[in-house]
């Protein structure tokens, strides 16, 4: 007689779930077998689903496969564990730390409207330097999109060492004799997922747009420069986005060696002598090893998936052809002032410095970072440097290629913030995109937090903006300024207390800066942060 509520008992606690006892909660049918969610006020949600074989054993540095099929019904109520990462600083505004963490950790999640039926689909994809973050942080709810009419999709992809490491054992055991990539790997396994499976939740798989901040902005502008993701997604939205150079596989580069020779030197580094030795390794301890090792996690040109340099992608028009929206923060460096290098004493001092180092360029830099501002000009430089000209240049790109961009500036702060000097700092946007601005939003706990009416308000007008591009192509909020896309009078949208369209967000960036990077790029120089005060002696402009 009691057999029965035993063996649920026996399921459930192994992780899974008896029909009979999920009839209650939403299920859908994927290529893998059944799951059962959880409805919360017209959503359904699922979390936990894993889109891949755990990358772990003989399969960690590998391409990821489809996931193994189950029987019965799988329990698809709690999120999977984060991919196995570093500590974050306690003090560190971005402090906030995953659950649990696991080497077994390609999962996604997914929030639907009750009804949905071809709805878009938006799949997210966090930041973190490629080497921290989780869908399983309040901050990345998809709840308040999908109660816009999106069915959201939030993922998880290997980090640091374990998702970007490039060897050339690597590079020989695989059958393109290429290495490195393996968290870009990973997001293009989970959209081929959505691509399958996405019609059971009520999305439509001919209308997905992939969406990032940060390190997920950057792995955006991977998938667009990436042939194995052409057709998954057809719109992109890319927030604080970089587009350095990376390594090359084979060959140094821009002032750096290959992927496969800082591999070499990571192995090294965390005292492995094998692949296979390296493979048995605990993955915390090879993740800390490697910072140690002084590892960066990022592209490699040439290794899977991303065939060059993004840059040189795009200027070849090779980049998938479709609509993007796409933007950057006033304050972004505010919170990442270890990328500002120490200030001269005096004005005379910058001007001077200026001037050495960029030679006929130095009056358009002065004049857009002037010395009698030191302190907000260093910040400036940086900014535009990482992410302003990014933004700028991508958005001129896909217009060349006859593709609608729309381009943005955050530009928003309210007294916390500002009391704080974090006004419009980095991912500062992302409470109001996710609808967390406003009272009752959820932010990480060393966040100043917006919740003022004004703050609610932006909020609702943004998240408008950003849904209405997902479903359409063209973003718009009701009683808002039309947003034109990016053309030859860089039209823009600014963030502040509310949407304000305009031209040219910062007057003379983008023209100072296009001409210094290709100078940079002609003489093989990295560009990323080798600007201001630092900054190698610009080459001269060649006739």
């Amino acid at each position: 007689m009691k057999l029965k509520p035993l063996l649920i008992m026996m399921t459930a606690f192994c992780g899974w779930t008896a029909a009979s006892a999920s009839a209650a909660r939403p299920e859908v049918t994927v290529a893998e077998g059944r799951l059962a969610g959880v409805t919360e006020a017209a959503l359904h949600i699922f979390k936990g689903i894993p889109y891949a074989l755990p990358p772990v054993g003989e399969r960690r540095w590998k391409i990821p496969e489809p996931p193994a099929s189950w029987q019965g019904v799988r329990d698809a109520g709690a999120f999977g564990p984060a991919c196995v990462q570093p500590p974050m600083p306690q003090a560190s505004v971005y402090f906030d730390p995953p659950a649990a963490m696991d080497e077994d950790c390609l999962t996604l999640n997914v929030w639907a409207p009750e009804k949905a039926e071809k709805a878009p689909v938006i799949v997210w994809i966090h930041g973190g330097a490629l080497q921290r973050g989780h869908t399983s942080s309040p901050l990345y709810d998809g709840a308040n999109l999908a109660r816009k009419g999106v069915v959201f999709v939030s993922l998880n992809y290997r980090l640091g060492v374990l998702g970007w490491m490039a060897h050339p054992d690597l590079s020989a055991e695989s059958q393109d004799g290429i290495s490195g990539n393996y968290g870009l790997t990973d997001q293009i396994r989970a959209l081929e997922w959505v691509r399958d499976n996405i019609v059971a939740f009520g999305g439509d798989p001919a209308n997905v747009t992939v969406m990032g901040e940060s390190a997920g902005a950057l792995s955006v502008t991977y998938l667009l420069s990436s042939p194995k993701a052409r057709g998954l997604f057809h719109k992109a939205i890319v927030e604080s986005a970089n587009i350095r150079a990376v390594p090359n596989l084979k060959e140094a580069a821009h002032g750096m060696p290959s992927g496969e020779a800082i591999g070499v030197a990571v192995m090294k580094g965390v005292g492995a002598e094998s692949l296979s030795a390296l493979r048995e390794l605990d993955a915390t301890a090879i993740t800390l090893a490697s910072m140690k090792a002084r590892f960066v996690p990022q592209g490699t040109a040439g290794g899977h998936g991303l065939p060059a340099q993004v840059v040189d992608i795009f200027d070849e028009g090779a980049q998938a052809r479709v609509p993007l929206l796409i933007g950057f923060n006033s304050g972004e460096i505010r919170s990442q002032r270890i990328f500002v290098p120490k200030a001269p004493e005096t004005a005379a001092d910058y001007e001077a410095e200026i001037r050495a180092r960029y030679g006929d360029l130095a009056d358009a830099f002065l004049k857009g970072y002037p010395a009698d501002d030191i302190a907000n000009s260093m910040l400036a430089t940086v900014r535009d440097a990482v992410y302003g000209w990014a933004s700028e240049h991508l958005a001129h790109k896909q217009s060349a290629a006859g593709q609608p961009a729309y381009l943005y500036l955050f530009d928003h702060c309210d007294a916390v913030a500002a009391a704080r000097d974090l006004c419009a700092f980095h991912a500062s946007e992302l409470p109001f995109v996710f609808g967390q601005a406003g009272a009752g939003g959820t932010v990480p706990p060393n966040w100043p937090r917006p919740e003022g009416s004004e703050d609610e308000a932006l909020s609702a007008a943004m998240m408008e903006y950003w849904v209405t591009f997902a479903k359409t192509g063209v973003p718009s909020s009701p009683g808002h300024d039309a947003w034109r896309p990016y053309g030859d009078d860089e039209a823009f949208m600014r963030f502040d207390g509310v949407p304000v369209a305009g031209r040219n967000p910062v007057p003379g960036m983008f023209e100072m800066q296009e001409e210094l990077v290709s100078r940079r790029r002609a003489a093989g120089q990295q560009w990323f942060i080798n600007v201001g005060v630092i900054a190698e002696k610009v080459p001269e402009k060649h006739p």
